[in-house]
């Protein structure tokens, strides 16, 4: 028989541990902007101090804070006063890609669309399913959407070594 202990769901603190660099780089990768980010990141962890979810692993935990600080972005960009154009010149946070390798500046470039899924494939190492839920779009979409957002890093880099 087996005496695995149930799922515990963490404490805020350790939630803000966990799960706050994840947070953030998916809110930073999509707004481009720290201050932006800042305030998404503040309304995600308050998010789960008032709704105390009911989390059966790990997995689903994570899932939890990536969908809710995609919703928080919704929120974010709806507000048209809040609507603004800004400049993708900050170093955006986090692992991922190596730092100095010059990748994350190409990154920053690419289309809103194209940010998100590179970010979660390759900064948060999600699967295309679980972007594609998180997304709610078709997994072909989201592959397509890889697949683009390569080519086009590709034909950046390519379009700078040739000057």
């Amino acid at each position: 028989m087996d005496h695995t202990e149930p799922y515990r769901a963490p404490t805020a603190e350790e939630a803000v541990s966990l799960y706050g660099d994840t947070v953030y780089r998916l809110a930073y990768a999509k707004t481009g902007s720290r201050a932006d980010a800042d305030d998404i990141y503040q309304e995600v962890f308050l998010r789960y101090l008032r709704a105390k979810p009911a989390l059966e692993s790990a997995d689903h935990a994570k899932a939890w804070f990536l969908r809710v600080t995609l919703n928080c972005m919704k929120s974010f960009w709806s507000l048209q006063s809040r609507r603004r154009s800004v400049p993708l010149d900050e170093t955006m946070p986090g692992e991922g890609i190596p730092e100095g390798s010059g990748v994350e500046a190409y990154v920053k470039r690419l289309p809103e669309v194209y940010r998100a899924v590179i970010h979660l494939f390759y900064y948060e190492d999600l699967p295309t399913a679980q972007i594609a839920g998180l997304l709610h779009r078709r997994e072909s979409t989201v592959r397509v959407q890889l697949m683009r957002a390569r080519q086009m890093l590709k034909d950046m880099m390519e379009k700078e070594e040739d000057q």
